[in-house]
């Protein structure tokens, strides 16, 4: 297991020590930048007051364009096969039918 080391984020202008693994330190501080500016999306969009209000509203946005894009994933994912199985016959009929012409 890799050692934790503490890293400064700053969101909504106010800073936060976070302990993070070794080679974490990228997506933290890519993820606490993307929350950062979600949350003054938030703010400066809207009549919503105190960073608590903001931060629970944005977390829910988030989560819901998380769940949202993991069901058009899994909606995916079982309209894929079908059509991967279609496409595979279509490939072989057309294989059989240059056989057919070299012959």
């Amino acid at each position: 297991m890799s050692d934790a080391l503490p890293i400064s984020v700053s969101i909504l202008d106010k800073d936060y020590k976070i302990a993070c693994p070794t080679g974490e330190q990228p997506a933290l501080l890519a993820s606490a930048k993307y929350l950062d500016s979600k949350m003054r999306e938030v703010r400066d969009n809207g009549n919503i007051m105190g960073a608590e209000r903001v931060a629970v509203i944005t977390a829910l946005n988030i989560t819901n364009d998380f769940l949202s894009s993991s069901q058009t994933q899994e909606e995916l994912g079982k309209e894929l096969p079908p059509r991967l199985k279609n496409l595979e016959i279509k490939i072989n009929r057309a294989l059989e039918r240059a056989r057919q012409l070299e012959i």
